[in-house]
């Protein structure tokens, strides 16, 4: 059987290494581009880069950006920006790969989503729109793709300890982890090997949102 090839989109990231190295590990070829080699607002460079990346078996849309602030002080380009990365990025990213998918009836698109899409803090309109609106996306496709054999999931990773949180002050931190009623974070490794689970082991799973970590939905 031929080698299956996976595509992550902002895998520069703790998450996305994670993401790499658990679909390696399970004998899949990954393209694993940062934002320098594939700039996910850019429908130009999305189209040339899959063309090149030749067939996709498995995308993991993970390409993700937060700009919080009050909506008072919410500029259009802040909105603008983070539904660019985090929604249109990834609508771009599968308009690409499913002619493709559909033509071999087979294929797997993953949207890596949020906790704040379903239970939004304040001070996060953007993010929570956009993540939202991802698993609208997902539900859609999953409908739309089902017939030829292409699934589509979404995944909310839950409060992880990467470089989008480092920044966030200790009592955000600790609010969140109040809310885990294991007492603990998920970590980028957990979630990465239930990616490569979820493609490997589940083929007649679609059209569902995995919540990975221990806040209750």
């Amino acid at each position: 059987m031929p080698t299956q090839q996976a595509m992550i989109t902002g895998a520069a990231g703790g998450l996305g290494q994670a993401l790499t190295q658990s679909l390696r590990a399970v004998g899949m070829h990954v393209l694993a581009p940062g934002k320098a080699e594939l700039d996910v607002t850019s429908a130009d460079q999305v189209k040339s880069y899959l063309v090149d990346a030749g067939a996709v078996d498995l995308l993991v849309c993970n390409a993700g950006l937060t700009l919080d602030r009050p909506v008072a002080r919410m500029s259009e380009a802040d909105w603008d920006q983070v539904m660019e990365v985090n929604l249109k990025g990834a609508f771009r990213c599968a308009r690409e790969v499913a002619p493709g998918m559909m033509k071999r009836r087979a294929g797997h698109l993953v949207f890596i989503t949020s906790f704040s899409a379903l239970h939004p803090p304040a001070g996060q309109v953007n993010y929570a729109a956009a993540k939202s609106a991802l698993l609208g996306l997902m539900m859609s496709l999953a409908q739309e793709l089902g017939p030829r054999n292409i699934r589509v999931n979404t995944i909310l990773p839950g409060f992880l300890e990467t470089k989008m949180t480092h920044g966030l002050p200790d009592a955000a931190k600790q609010a969140s982890l109040n809310r885990h009623v294991l007492g603990r974070f998920n970590t980028p490794e957990v979630v990465g090997q239930f990616v490569a689970f979820l493609h490997e082991q589940l083929p007649h799973t679609s059209g569902q949102v995995f919540n990975l970590d221990s806040r209750i939905l």
